[in-house]
């Protein structure tokens, strides 16, 4: 059996790898957002990734693995690595939205809290609001 192992770092950690991931996000997601440009990914940190949600915090966001890298645990991994830093900053639960029907998100043991439309930004496109339980240490 083959185990991927895979090291994180922090992105402002690494600065010079900011202008690729905002490309990759913006390809991945650009249609999300149509009025944003590559530059404005690079500069957008989020707080409360759904202004329609508010209430939700904290957002697992913009997770991505580039396409040759796929189907490896990487993006398992990474979702991983969120959900430990939540715990230790003692947050009950996670939340993330997706366009699509989260069945990484699933098999990671989240569960669909809401199907709702965000037309003042996506349109008539359904996303669906995913939630995580974090367990004590």
């Amino acid at each position: 059996m083959h185990f991927l192992r895979v090291t994180v770092e922090y992105l402002a950690d690494r600065h010079e790898f900011i202008p690729i991931v905002a490309r990759w996000h913006h390809t991945e997601w650009g249609h999300l957002r149509p009025g944003e440009t590559v530059e404005d990914r690079a500069v957008r940190l989020v707080a409360c990734d759904m202004d329609i949600r508010p209430t939700l915090t904290p957002w697992l966001s913009g997770v991505f693995v580039a396409p040759e890298h796929r189907r490896r645990g990487i993006g398992a991994a990474l979702v991983e690595r969120v959900v430990q830093e939540t715990q230790a900053l003692g947050k009950p639960r996670l939340y993330l939205y997706t366009p699509g029907s989260g069945a990484l998100y699933l098999r990671l043991g989240w569960w669909v809290a809401e199907r709702t439309f965000y037309r003042e930004l996506w349109g008539e496109q359904e996303i669906t609001i995913m939630e995580f339980a974090i367990h004590a240490p």
